[in-house]
């Protein structure tokens, strides 16, 4: 059943930049093996040549002892090697069995064999422990289920090495808890998985050895028993990351209310919601998947019907109907989905730093020289890191997309800015970077909320929290209740 797989001396460029530097190590079959490195450490890129995505410049892959050179995708999933993108595979408008067997029909002479093909669907779906009819379209599907289903995909390929780009990204903790089930099983079935995440303590507790890329360098390779969290993280970025957060600043009792919001109600979502936020401090929502965090402040912003007994900004009572209200009064919005509603990918840094300022930018004309100088100080301000400042938002990484959006969302100067998700998907130096931005907002004294389903990250940030549950505030802890334990039991209504 397992594959034996051996890089050695993997070199790949892309034209004349090399991005893997004859990486050289062996994966053992039928084990959990970690892959970490921080965003552009090369992860991706030997997963794909791995997988038959991707050719390599230089160096030979090794499987069962003889070298393989893949021409597509297909050769190596023939082989058993399949790989789960971080952003879906799947043909949205087809069913979950036309998925399962796209390009891999089964047959009954010249005829598709669709009874087979549900039936086998049926079989796999139930290997991944997911209910749900074969001939439900994957459009209809909610994200954790789209993952399983590409799981189940790779199961009817008959996968022998499964590797899993960042696949708890999206999924809530009973779904995760889901997916380590079902890894245990492969992994008992001899399946070899190559696990990727930013998401260390998943590292820690569910894989067998963990293997460190660094600037597209083989670092290490060591049993996970042995290395701790700390560890990890600085054998990813390379120096001690131990003072991730900076210590907090006082927030005085009479520094201003920057924001007060009173009864706010997204139908169908959050009820009767109160809170304020003063200049200069952090204040951290905290809740699962499905809580209302996000949209109750997509409701505040405009972006969701709403109705609200009072907002105040500055002490001013104002009145919100669409996001440019809302930036009108100095309140910024950056969302989760910095792909989708954060940033255009397709555009300049350039043109995605300057579209919230228009009127500013453009008179009537784009001041392109103006524009260019704008990117240089945000380059520098936010320590974006590229190569090529003509590119587009896309060949950022994602710790980069990141403060490029933030720096986006802060040429309107606001007051209030509301980050959902800041560090989802960003590697721990990107991370420890974003922190440190957050806390110069406040310095600023800027009002900062920071909505985030890490734990440590709210009470590492945060002066206070607000959790929410089913819609609701459950409460508002100050700093001395900031615990994991204290948050978890509020959010899950274990408390007591």
């Amino acid at each position: 059943m397992s594959l034996a797989v051996r890089f050695q001396h993997i070199v790949k460029e892309f034209g004349p930049v090399r991005v893997l530097h004859g990486v050289d190590f062996a994966l053992e079959p039928g084990r959990v093996v970690g892959l970490l490195g921080e965003n552009g450490a090369g992860k991706s890129t030997l997963m794909k040549i791995l997988a038959g995505y991707e050719r390599p410049s230089g160096g030979q892959l090794v499987i069962d002892g003889a070298e393989r050179r893949f021409a597509s995708a297909r050769d190596a999933e023939a082989l058993g090697i399949v790989l789960i993108h971080q952003e879906f595979n799947l043909a949205e408008h087809l069913t979950i069995a036309q998925n399962i067997f796209l390009g891999h029909e089964r047959t009954r002479g010249w005829l598709l064999d669709r009874a087979a093909m549900r039936q086998q669907a049926s079989r796999h779906l139930e290997q991944v422990g997911l209910d749900v009819d074969p001939d439900t379209r994957v459009a209809d599907l909610i994200v954790a289920e789209k993952q399983l289903v590409e799981i189940a995909k790779a199961l009817a390929r008959n996968a022998r090495l499964l590797i899993m780009d960042e696949p708890t990204a999206s999924l809530s903790p009973g779904e995760t808890a889901k997916l380590f089930a079902l890894m245990a099983r492969l992994k008992a079935d001899g399946v070899t998985i190559v696990y990727i995440s930013h998401k260390l303590d998943e590292m820690e507790a569910h894989t067998d050895e963990v293997v460190v890329l660094r600037d597209g360098k083989f670092v290490t390779r060591a049993a996970t028993k042995d290395v701790n969290r700390q560890r990890m993280a600085n054998l990813m970025v390379g120096r001690d990351v131990s003072d991730m957060f900076q210590p907090k600043r006082l927030v005085t009792a009479d520094a201003q209310v920057a924001l007060r919001v009173a009864g706010l109600t997204v139908p169908g979502w959050v009820q009767d919601l109160d809170f304020d936020v003063r200049a200069g401090e952090i204040l951290g929502f905290a809740g699962l998947v499905g809580a209302g965090r996000t949209e109750a402040f997509e409701g505040l912003f405009g972006l969701r019907p709403k109705r609200a007994d009072r907002i105040e900004v500055a002490g001013q009572p104002v009145r919100i109907r669409a996001p440019r209200d809302a930036m009108l009064h100095g309140l910024a919005y950056l969302s989760e989905d910095r792909k989708g509603k954060g940033l255009h990918l397709d555009m300049t840094l350039a043109q995605n730093l300057t579209m919230m300022t228009l009127e500013r930018d453009a008179h009537p004309w784009l001041d392109v020289k103006g524009g260019r100088a704008a990117l240089d100080a945000a380059i520098a301000d936010f320590g974006i890191r590229l190569r090529d400042p003509q590119c587009t938002a896309r060949a950022l990484s994602g710790g980069n997309q990141q403060k490029l959006a933030l720096a986006k969302y802060l040429r309107t100067n606001p007051r209030v800015i509301v980050l959902d998700e800041p560090t989802r998907g960003v590697d721990v130096g990107a991370k420890r970077d974003i922190y440190a931005l957050i806390h110069r907002l406040a310095a600023e004294g800027r009002a900062v909320i920071v909505i985030s389903s890490e734990l440590i990250e709210l009470i590492g940030l945060a002066h206070r929290v607000a959790v929410l549950r089913g819609g609701r505030k459950q409460a508002m802890l100050g700093p001395d209740q900031l615990t994991e334990e204290t948050l978890i039991a509020h959010a899950t209504d274990t408390h007591h």
